[in-house]
């Protein structure tokens, strides 16, 4: 139907369409009709299918239709519709393109955003003038839910658009989100909610996010689903470089990356870290013979920084940008036409998602180019390249509401006055996120906000909840408010130090350390207390010399350096998707299909068939051999580097328990290496050693409980969750305590509750954590079910090829730039000559 004769749209939104040349689109027309039915809903469209503005376009003719406000009526006091996005950048960047059809239509629409960027007297001043449209992140809501005129503000919402929907959800930031969206509910109990996302491996999860939930059936929005889109035409980079045997860095590939770029109109490069995006960025800019516009983006740099690379981007003024996941949602650059994933992207979703930022229009193929970073990783890209043709979806699956985050917002409930537990109890499950949450468990966690908990609630410090009369909580002091803004939010990263840039002096000599000009980003602690004066470290595309600490913040000067090092960022790396780890080992199950691989690939695998064996596709090869007067074990279960380590500590402790003195492990996303001094295939061989035995899915039960017992694993994950809960607060006004201070407060406090309180709701959280998170155990105990009574054992007389790559991460030195590449090469001869005998 041409849009000039669509009933559903007024006549100036079908005059604009018209104007274009455009129609606009069913799933467009479906939402708006949805809308007047004040139903919730999901929309499911390919990239460039125009989903945004399908969302925004009810909330657009209702504006439209309300008109301008009269001279002399009181101001409205509410946003009509909030935007919520998981990336800063994506709000900013969705701002700007909508401000362009209101402009354009002359509708009487104001729109701003929140985020942690916008400076605090606009917070402020949006409480008392409100926008219509407010584009936001979930810490800002909860920010917002904490505050009476915040309450106030968001009272009247109509609309809240969740956009990327499958991002926002499977984490705590989620969680956060979820109690928020509940809490708005009950605000405005006619809400409705559009949730929008191209990859949803299962959309009744998001469908459930995306209403309120009662005791009975499960409810769920309703779906708009979008067919079509150009398929992507995608390859996989095959250099006439050396393949690495490991490694993250592409080094190898920087001239191919370097001519793709000169190649192309503008292109997105995307790595997995921040530490790569530096390292890669700077091999460019020595590629750059032809001083081609290439720019730097991630998270840690500092705001001014990405917004002027974002707009200079949007402006087509840049060739390329070298980025991670801070610009891999949403962002509609429609004239990028090439997608450069450096390094093997993990997950057939995160690469779907990618791919999509090229040519951001439904009906023109994405073009994008995987590169990868070593062997391995060419057979997980080809895995990655057969699941985008037949369009699979890995996104995870939605998680359990957590406890610690349950904790935060109970405190954000209390600061905006006093609550009543049995109310909140009914708000809080009815979010999908928390519908199982018990009433025994919201109990202790309210007891834990309130006091502290059993063994902690002598301490006058946690005691922040006292009653108020009718069985109505309130908070015990009103600075608890203020220390409670100061820390919301569940991304808990190591703590971070500003980065300085000395001010030059006028007669060329260096400054005095703490006379700072501009700053550059932020960097991690832990990462500088590494450093002495005179170190030089990448950062924000640049060589640095670290000159010094002033308060918080390392003051550094340019320099010129042969190796400077490179920060690493903990937590920063994606674990290996369960889709595309079935695909890799399929691909080595069936030579058959060897054909697309690399020559070199294709002669790799080709030896290991020829010295040993190929691992089956649910079974699990463990290779044993000896090597320098120790004993090595080598199994591929292809389960991420998390699930791995994990197996590596329960195998390690079996074998020490059997006599057979283990010394220690490695593992990749691929496989692990376990090495001791007893000849571990003379044992399997024997029958002394049972593999079956030694993988049996068991090692869950008491062997992880005494590891965890002594590993320091779980304090750093119950630092974390102390944090989130707000029982260790990061930030004080006008301060903000050092990593020691808080890792020295939070293993106090575990030490404490573990010896007086072992049930505390806190270490129930960080279990909870672990076991989902940094241990992988539901991961590790499907690999542990799949391999029963498939172990194959080959014992060897020598390393086989396909164990080159673990082993080459045996004793790996802190060796930064080309001087790393150059050792790992040397290391990957020997063991590779090693290997052919």
């Amino acid at each position: 139907m041409d849009a000039a004769q669509d009933p559903l749209l007024p006549e100036t939104f079908s005059s604009w369409f018209a104007a274009r040349g455009w129609a606009p689109r069913q799933h467009q027309l479906d939402l708006v009709r949805l809308a007047q039915a004040r139903a919730s809903a999901l929309l499911i469209a390919p990239t460039g299918a125009g989903k945004t503005l399908a969302g925004f376009l009810p909330s657009l003719i209702a504006l439209a239709a309300r008109g301008r406000r009269k001279p002399g009526t009181p101001a409205r006091r509410h946003v009509h519709t909030l935007y919520i996005s998981p990336l800063k950048a994506l709000a900013v960047d969705i701002a700007r393109n909508l401000e362009r059809p209101v402009a354009e239509m002359g509708l009487p629409v104001t729109i701003e955003t929140r985020t942690g960027d916008t400076p605090t007297h606009k917070r402020q001043r949006q409480k008392q003038a409100p926008p219509d449209i407010l584009l936001t992140t979930p810490e800002q809501i909860a920010l917002l839910l904490s505050d009476p005129q915040g309450r106030e503000m968001l009272s009247g919402v109509d609309t809240v658009i969740l956009d990327e929907l499958h991002a926002l959800v499977t984490s705590k930031r989620g969680d956060l989100l979820a109690l928020g969206l509940a809490a708005l509910r009950r605000l405005s109990p006619d809400l409705r909610a559009i949730g929008l996302s191209a990859t949803v491996a299962n959309p009744d999860d998001l469908r459930a996010w995306l209403v309120s939930q009662g005791d009975g059936d499960r409810q769920l929005a309703e779906l708009v689903r979008v067919a079509g889109g150009a398929t992507p035409d995608i390859s996989i980079l095959d250099t006439a470089e050396r393949l690495p045997w490991s490694g993250h860095s592409a080094r190898h590939a920087v001239g191919d990356v370097y001519e793709l770029i000169k190649a192309n109109r503008m292109s997105l490069v995307f790595v997995n870290t921040r530490s790569q995006a530096e390292m890669l960025f700077q091999n460019l800019w020595h590629a750059n013979e032809d001083n081609l516009p290439i720019a730097l983006h991630h998270g840690s740099l500092d705001v001014g920084q990405r917004r002027k690379v974002e707009a200079a981007m949007a402006e087509g003024r840049l060739k390329a940008i070298v980025c991670t996941s801070s610009l891999d949602l949403g962002i509609d650059w429609g004239d990028v036409d090439l997608v450069i994933q450096v390094g093997a992207p993990k997950g057939a979703s995160r690469l779907a998602q990618r791919i999509g930022r090229s040519n951001h229009r439904m009906d023109d193929p994405s073009r994008a180019v995987l590169v990868p970073a070593n062997r391995f990783e060419v057979l997980e890209c080809q895995a990655a390249l057969a699941a985008s043709r037949v369009g699979a979806q890995d996104t995870p699956p939605l998680r359990e509401g957590a406890l610690d985050v349950l904790a935060q917002h109970v405190l954000g409930v209390a600061c905006a006055g006093p609550f009543s537990p049995d109310a909140l109890f009914g708000e809080v499950r009815s979010s999908e996120a928390y519908r199982s949450l018990t009433r025994h468990q919201f109990d202790r966690v309210v007891d834990f906000v309130a006091t502290g908990g059993y063994a902690l609630s002598t301490y006058e410090r946690y005691a922040r909840l006292k009653p108020a009369g009718d069985g109505l909580l309130r908070l015990s002091h009103p600075r608890i408010a203020q220390q409670y803004r100061l820390n919301v939010g569940t991304i808990v990263e190591a703590p971070m130090l500003r980065v300085r840039l000395q001010r030059a002096r006028a007669d060329g000599r260096r400054a005095a350390v703490g006379r700072g000009g501009r700053v550059l980003g932020q960097i991690e602690e832990w990462f500088v207390e590494q450093l002495a004066p005179g170190d030089t470290f990448l950062f924000s595309g640049e060589i640095l010399r670290f000159e010094g600490l002033a308060e918080n913040e390392a003051i550094v000067s340019r320099a010129r350096a042969e190796a400077p090092k490179i920060p690493s960022y903990q937590g920063g790396k994606f674990p290996l998707s369960t889709y595309l780890a079935e695909g890799v080992r399929a691909m080595l199950a069936d030579p058959a299909g060897w054909s697309a691989l690399p020559g070199q690939v294709r002669d790799w695998l080709e030896l290991q068939r020829l010295n040993s064996r190929l691992p089956d596709r649910d079974g699990l090869l463990v290779e044993t051999f000896p090597r320098s007067g120790k004993h090595y074990l080598v199994c591929y279960p292809f389960d991420g580097r998390l699930a791995h380590q994990t197996l590596g500590m329960l195998l390690t402790r079996r074998l020490e328990r059997a006599g057979l003195h283990p010394l220690g492990f490695v593992a990749n996303d691929y496989a692990l290496a376990v090495w001791g001094l007893s000849d571990l295939g003379a044992e399997a061989e024997s029958g002394r050693l049972s593999l079956d035995a030694l993988f049996d899915e068991d090692m869950l039960g008491d062997d992880l409980d005494a590891w965890l017992a002594e590993s320091s694993l779980m304090k750093r994950t119950f630092r974390s969750c102390a944090v989130i809960a707000g029982l260790i607060e990061r930030r004080h006004p006008g301060k903000e305590k050092t990593g020691r201070q808080v890792t020295v407060s939070s293993d106090l406090i575990y030490d404490v509750l573990r010896r007086h309180e072992p049930g505390h709701i806190l270490l129930e959280a960080t279990w909870a954590d672990a076991a989902s998170g940094l241990l992988d155990i539901s991961r590790l105990g499907q690999l542990l079910a799949r391999i029963r009574g498939r172990i194959a054992h080959t014992r060897l007389a020598r390393i086989s090829p396909l164990a080159v790559p673990v082993m080459l991460e045996i004793g790996k030195e802190p060796v930064f730039g080309a001087a790393q590449e150059a050792l790992l090469a040397d290391a990957a001869e020997d063991l590779v000559r090693e290997a052919m005998g």
